[in-house]
């Protein structure tokens, strides 16, 4: 019957690796057979090294989520082939650096029989750019031109960092190195960059005096932004390509451009709407009328109905912004504001004066009628 590994290290089955090296360090500082002189201790210490042996690894964990067994292919009973007597003899009567081991033993490198690979070309990176337009250009669209300074490809060397590349006699053109040691866990090996090539698995002899064998220098560029028509505030854009140079002749990196659209001194922007607010005098929305409304495409023509009150809202359909991915163009709202005049003629004066008595007279009938109706 399978070992429950989960269950020898008290985790749970979605544990994270952080967690099972927790609960692995606390039992093996508990049953490590220097520390722990109680009989079965050492097999104890056993158990716990071969479960963590698998759920330490993801390759191994994974394989052992699915069929329920550690005997995987090339493995010794379950442990990977560790020998694990050889570790309680090295860590009889001596103190062991706990952290450093575990580093290790969780780290992969217990498991990483390959070199990596090496890394050759590299993409450059990406950029980003903030820029700011107007509400108009944010309805209509608008060509921009911004001045960057960037890494871009070396042109003495065409982006290759020199001539004459050979064979890196470090690593001997794998990019990497590999270290072995012998710790209580057993052999262990790791590998890391090499440090001569930086990866690259070749060394080139001489050397591009432009870019110093990278490929890239700083240099300025004018890039040509266009802005589509429906941006909004905080829309992003992509420019594939112009973001910095790859070194060794590797791609360019992309530049991201974050738009500020400005506020408008008189529209307010709501997705694709637009609101306004329009004073009205009276007399015009009393007796109706037509007035003129500003629009992002000039002046229109609106109808203000006979009556009209104060905070009535009149919608001009089309004359908002246009959709960002082209499903039309929103409205503008315009909310009716009547105005009161805060000074008077004497003709005015007298008009709203008897205007006022024909009111009066209206009200006394009005409610006299509803007197009689009781």
């Amino acid at each position: 019957m399978a070992k429950d590994y989960y269950k020898i290290l008290g985790v749970e089955k979605n544990a994270s690796k952080e967690d099972v090296k927790k609960a692995y360090k606390k039992l093996a500082k508990r049953y490590h057979p220097d520390i722990n002189k109680e009989s079965g201790s050492a097999d104890k210490f056993k158990e716990i090294n071969e479960a963590a042996a698998v759920l330490g690894d993801d390759q191994k964990r994974q394989q052992y989520d699915q069929f329920g067994t550690a005997d995987f292919s090339g493995f010794q009973g379950g442990t990977g082939g560790f020998d694990f007597s050889d570790f309680m003899r090295q860590g009889q009567g001596s103190e062991f650096d706990f952290d450093s081991i575990f580093d290790g033993f969780f780290g992969g490198g217990m498991f990483n029989q390959g070199g990596r690979k090496r890394r050759g070309q590299r993409r450059g990176s990406d950029l980003a750019y903030e820029i700011e337009i107007n509400l108009e250009e944010a309805a209509k669209g608008a060509e921009k031109h911004i001045t960057l300074p960037k890494m871009q490809r070396c042109d003495e060397c065409d982006g290759k960092g020199g001539s004459d590349s050979v064979t890196c006699d470090e690593c001997r053109g794998t990019g990497s190195s590999r270290q072995t040691r012998r710790t209580p866990f057993g052999i262990f090996s790791t590998v890391s960059t090499c440090s001569k090539c930086h990866g690259e698995g070749t060394v080139i002899k001489n050397p591009c005096r432009s870019c110093r064998g990278t490929g890239v220098v700083e240099k300025t560029k004018k890039i040509k932004i266009d802005i589509p028509a429906g941006v909004d505030n905080g829309t992003q854009l992509r420019i594939s390509g112009e973001g910095e140079a790859g070194e060794k002749a590797g791609p360019s990196g992309d530049l991201f451009i974050r738009v500020h659209v400005m506020k408008h001194k008189i529209f307010e922007r709501e997705g694709d709407d637009l609101h306004m607010d329009l004073p009205i005098n009276f007399s015009t929305a009393a007796l109706g009328g037509e007035v003129d409304v500003p629009t992002l495409d000039g002046n229109a023509k609106m109808k203000i109905p006979q009556g009209t009150q104060s905070n009535t809202i009149f919608k001009l359909k089309g004359k908002g912004i246009p959709n960002l991915r082209g499903y039309g163009t929103g409205d503008l709202k315009v909310r009716a504001i009547i105005s009161v005049p805060s000074r008077l003629s004497r003709n005015q004066k007298e008009l709203l004066e008897e205007f006022e008595k024909e009111s009066e007279k209206e009200d006394k009938g009005f409610f006299g009628r509803i007197k009689d109706s009781f």
